[in-house]
């Protein structure tokens, strides 16, 4: 019991720091958005160029770095999906007992798919030229 507690302890734990690097992420994404509003200040004082210029490098380098992560992030858990799977909880030792009948047989599948369908998400990300 007392690994499951720890387990769950360090679940929890992980959730909060991502929480906080999501929340980072957030900032971050703000003071961009913030930075993109102040550059039709070059289009109003005659210099549209200048605008046209950073606004592409700034998107270019976020979906370049974004795409990146995404990608790191999408192979290395796609890498697990078989691995992962074969933690399917498990039914009793009674005889004809049925995988569904498993405890938390639901929830894991549910989970599973989740991850599956974020997976597919993030890999049909890529632009269209």
């Amino acid at each position: 019991m007392a690994d499951t507690d720890t387990l769950a302890d360090e679940a929890r734990e992980t959730r909060l720091r991502i929480a906080r690097h999501l929340a980072d992420l957030h900032r971050l994404h703000l003071a961009l958005a913030e930075d993109s509003r102040t550059l039709k200040r070059f289009t109003l004082a005659g210099r549209p160029g200048f605008e046209i210029e950073i606004a592409t490098e700034l998107i270019e380098q976020y979906l370049g770095s974004s795409d990146a992560f995404l990608e790191n992030m999408r192979g290395r858990f796609e890498a697990r999906l078989g691995l992962l799977r074969r933690g399917e909880p498990r039914p009793g030792t009674s005889q004809g007992a049925a995988p569904e009948d498993a405890p938390g047989h639901g929830a894991f599948w549910l989970g599973f798919s989740r991850l599956c369908a974020v997976l597919r998400r993030a890999g049909g990300r890529g632009l269209q030229p």
